[in-house]
């Protein structure tokens, strides 16, 4: 469970306890910056120390500290973010039923599937929330005038695309890294190289960028790899082309492709 050593005499929530000691320990030394987000490894090693606990107190204990605090906010912004409003309850109600929810599902997450705690946990949520809005939905539609009931509005096809974007947000974060490691490999000339790698860093770059027209984005590539107009549209073709393949196979798998030297692309 834990990345660092911690004493295997100790309960799942004492060696908990004592890997994150080390963890802050490390994370001090090699003087990281302050992470963006809630939901880190410390949460996720809290969650699996929790199920794997006896104890009553101390379950209830790492829960106070670790994952009360990161399931009320993980509540809270999908409420917000897909707008599931159809709820007669009060917000802070209805963020506290999600929160009831989970911890009552806590126990059935398996790590060893592959799927981190955040992704599953969110998937729970979101699947709670659906059932009750859409059933409260119902309800409002006996109770109230069709006029007054956003008629148009679709929760599931909502969910679908807010996932799409989040899995193309994590596609492409995955797709930027393959070209950091591989460019040498899939391009020999100096200029192509360039090319790629300035189109790479758009990429890395793309949430600070505010002009996406391409004629725009063609001048930035040349001013940053100092080349001409023809030597990006070789290059941009060639990315797009293993950019495609690599989506097709993360929708299906979940994950990159694993390339290497007699791969197609090399």
């Amino acid at each position: 469970m834990m990345l660092l050593q911690v004493s295997s005499s100790l309960s799942p929530v004492e060696q908990f306890y004592e890997w994150h000691e080390q963890f802050e320990a490390e994370r001090k030394l090699t003087k990281q910056k302050k992470r963006r987000g809630y939901f880190f490894e410390e949460h996720e090693n809290a969650i699996i120390a929790y199920n794997e606990e006896p104890s009553y107190h101390l379950r209830n204990k790492v829960y106070s500290a670790f994952i009360h605090k990161p399931f009320m906010k993980l509540a809270e912004n999908i409420i917000h973010t897909f707008k599931f409003y159809c709820f007669d309850d009060p917000y802070v109600d209805v963020q506290a039923e999600v929160v009831a929810y989970l911890i009552e599902k806590i126990d059935k997450y398996d790590p060893t599937k592959g799927s981190k705690a955040y992704s599953y946990f969110s998937i729970v949520a979101k699947n709670y929330l659906i059932y009750n809005n859409n059933e409260n939905y119902k309800k409002m539609k006996q109770r109230t005038g069709l006029d007054a009931i956003d008629m148009k509005r679709n929760i599931t096809n909502e969910i679908v695309r807010q996932d799409l974007k989040d899995a193309k947000k994590d596609f492409t974060d995955h797709m930027v890294t393959f070209w950091d490691e591989n460019l040498n490999v899939l391009f020999t000339r100096k200029k192509d190289i360039r090319v790629a790698a300035a189109i790479a860093e758009l990429f890395r770059r793309r949430e600070n960028i505010e002009i996406y027209n391409k004629k725009a984005l063609y001048i930035m590539i040349r001013e940053m790899a100092d080349v001409k107009t023809q030597y990006i549209t070789k290059v941009v073709n060639q990315m797009k082309k293993i950019y495609s393949h690599m989506w097709d196979e993360y929708q299906e798998n979940g994950k990159l492709p694993s390339y290497h030297q007699n791969s197609k692309y090399f």
